[in-house]
């Protein structure tokens, strides 16, 4: 199997957040996971709860991406507003 059946993102001209949103399409339950992880964190890193998600599935999630833990957190903040301040940003280099 390629390495861009498995996902990556290495294989395409895409941008990260178009990348971002091909692989949330294809893998809804990552979102899931650690938005019930932030539920109940006072503050949180997006790092680590892709990390714990990695340890918690059997065999990993491919395509799962460092470069999409900003665009998960900002989808967490966009939709639980409340929540905002569990996460710390960095400002953004790039639309």
């Amino acid at each position: 199997m390629s390495i861009a059946a498995l996902g990556s993102h290495r294989a395409t001209d895409r941008t990260n957040p178009e990348q971002f949103h091909a692989f949330d399409a294809r893998n809804p339950h990552v979102y899931r996971a650690p938005e019930r992880l932030a539920a109940s964190a006072t503050r949180v890193s997006l790092k680590d709860l892709f990390e714990d998600l990695r340890r918690q599935l059997p065999h990993g999630v491919a395509g799962l991406n460092n470069n999409y833990t900003a665009l998960y957190a900002r989808r967490l903040i966009a939709e639980h507003p409340l929540r905002a301040t569990a996460f710390e940003l960095c400002r953004r280099r790039a639309a």
